[in-house]
């Protein structure tokens, strides 16, 4: 890999190279620099809630196991054998019983990863001491939300994490018995362009206008004439796309250290349908009406934790980015379950991933052919610098509060992403 001279200079204070989105030597100093650095968000608890349950997560290009060892541990552990490499598991999650074995030679390891048995062990000239599974240097939990870190040195997770916890917290929160799990799998869409373009659109309130124009009034109309609450609650989800410059404008946005940075919300999170009722009095029988309030009284529309991970508590999504290339991301949505609320808030979840998040979503496919006409666009050489000054006047410095007619939450970003990439830690 040949990095660039002065790699972290590609990043201003207000403009970036374009090479930082189309550049694969650039590309590959993140997976080393940055992704290889900073927290990676790979399971919830609920995943892995016995021993041998194991979910599969990608850092940094690297397939790792999670997994419950016999004493409920959690570990991540690179999923590879130690002897040639291959790779141990492939389903993307299950359960694994006593041993772990590998398809090739046979070797065996227990489900902390260390290493059980190796078939004719004494005709390995260098010996098998310690020839475990290679661990991650760092595995913390935040609510349930199990973060890695590839590098052993860097801040604990809480620090890390600062002020954006608060969404990790709210989300977990809403529901009755205070605990979430995953549930109904996850969506998966590849996207032919950068992973930074995917978090540049998290806060943006400009681009929705002219980005979602032909699915905004079709969805106000079908709105106003919908046959069913749930066709009307999806209309409405994309009709919210269609708020004028204005009403953006007084969207804050809270720019955070490390990159993070949360918007408020644009769609109106409560409801006063008869079964969202019935989910409000289970919730406040565990909060009261203070700590109802407190917690359903939070708009959020979505939180950015830097690089790799964007939260919706309110709707009981997460986004994770998965750089696969330079020019080629996958996100994975994952749907979360609020114990003790009625089956009703399940559907819920489920019809809002439908309308923004899947395949299938007239929202998720005004943005990608605009993801992709950037990176096609970029790729063109024209224009050797990117800009991101928009409400640059009176918003000196990456972390503070903006708009969502601002961009300094990309600012704040990239000022994460040169700290990374000189080789330091936020």
């Amino acid at each position: 890999m040949t990095v660039p001279a002065g790699l972290a200079g590609l990043a201003g204070a207000h403009s970036v190279d374009r090479r930082v989105y189309t550049d694969p030597d650039v590309f590959a100093a993140e997976m080393l620099r940055l992704f290889g650095r900073a927290w990676l968000y790979v399971a919830h608890e609920s995943q892995i809630a016995h021993p041998g349950q194991y979910v599969l997560a990608e850092m940094a290009g690297h397939s790792v196991i999670v997994m419950r060892d016999d004493d409920w541990r959690i570990g991540v552990h690179h999923n590879r054998c130690p002897h040639r490499g291959v790779r141990l598991l492939q389903e993307p999650a299950g359960q694994v019983p006593q041993r772990l074995s590998c398809s090739y030679h046979g070797w065996s390891f227990r489900r902390d990863g260390t290493l059980r048995a190796v078939p004719q062990a004494s005709d390995y000239a260098a010996g098998l001491p310690g020839r475990g599974l290679e661990a991650v240097a760092c595995v913390q939990s935040y609510r349930g939300f199990v973060f890695a870190r590839l590098a052993a040195d860097g801040p604990d997770l809480v620090s890390f994490l600062g002020p954006v916890a608060a969404s990790l917290d709210n989300m977990t929160e809403r529901a009755p018995e205070g605990r979430i799990e995953v549930a109904f799998g996850s969506l998966r869409m590849m996207q032919h362009s950068n992973w930074k373009i995917y978090l540049e659109n998290s806060h943006d309130g400009v681009h929705a206008l002219p980005t979602h124009r032909s699915s905004t009034e079709p969805a106000r109309r079908a709105a106003e004439h919908a046959a069913d609450p749930w066709s009307r609650f999806q209309a409405q989800v994309v009709a919210a796309n269609a708020q004028s410059l204005q009403a953006m404008e007084q969207l804050a946005v809270h720019c955070h250290p490390h990159g993070h940075s949360e918007m408020v919300g644009f769609r109106k999170a409560r409801a006063a349908d008869p079964q969202y009722l019935d989910y409000e009095s289970a919730l406040r029988q565990r909060l009261g009406d203070e700590g109802l309030e407190r917690v359903l009284g939070q708009d959020r529309h979505n939180a950015v934790i830097y690089p790799g991970l964007s939260v919706q508590p309110a709707y009981l999504q997460l986004r994770v980015i998965v750089p696969l290339a330079v020019d080629r991301t996958r996100i994975d949505v994952w749907l979360f379950r609020l114990k003790g609320a009625p089956a009703w808030m399940d559907r819920r979840t489920v019809a809002y991933a439908n309308t923004i998040h899947s395949a299938a979503s007239v929202v998720r496919a005004d943005d990608l052919e605009n993801y992709e006409r950037i990176q096609r666009g970029l790729a063109s050489g024209l224009e050797p610098r990117v800009r991101h000054d928009r409400r640059l006047a009176g918003e000196e410095g990456p972390v503070g509060l903006s708009t969502a007619v601002g961009e300094r939450f990309i600012r704040n970003q990239f000022a994460a992403w040169q700290t990374y990439m000189g080789g330091g830690s936020t």
